[in-house]
């Protein structure tokens, strides 16, 4: 089990399952959302996804068409993103978690995307765009 919150504790979760698809995402969007060079996101099922306090105090932001992001309205942390597409799937910004996760990541995705001020110091794949084996995961 995983617990996390927003930077102010308004909003508590807890997650009883598996993060899959840890990536380290480059996209324009991403860093704006995050204020970052990248966003490490996980994918989590949405039934292992549980608010435990401040479900009421997020606010949601159509990023791209079916994409929210939902983020405190307090302190403004992004916890989590919902894609009308993938209805059973929540995708979580790791930073949130507050418990040692024991998943690691996959990749970096949108990686020509970059910052021009940062560089990737891994061996991890770099993908263009989302990583290849993406819409087998989805399913």
């Amino acid at each position: 089990m995983y617990t996390g919150s927003c930077l102010c504790g308004e909003v508590r979760f807890e997650i009883h399952g598996k993060i899959d698809s840890i990536v380290y995402c480059h996209c324009s969007l991403c860093r704006k959302a995050q204020g970052s060079a990248f966003a490490t996101n996980g994918v989590v099922q949405r039934e292992d996804f549980h608010f435990l306090q401040g479900e009421n105090e997020l606010s949601a932001f159509e990023s791209s068409p079916g994409q929210h992001k939902l983020f405190c309205r307090h302190c403004g942390s992004p916890v989590i993103s919902i894609n009308t597409a993938t209805p059973d799937k929540v995708r979580i910004r790791l930073d949130t978690i507050e418990t040692p996760i024991s998943e690691r990541p996959e990749a970096h995705i949108f990686a020509s995307s970059r910052a021009n001020w940062d560089k990737i110091h891994d061996d991890l794949p770099q993908y263009d765009g989302y990583e290849p084996n993406r819409q087998k995961k989805r399913q």
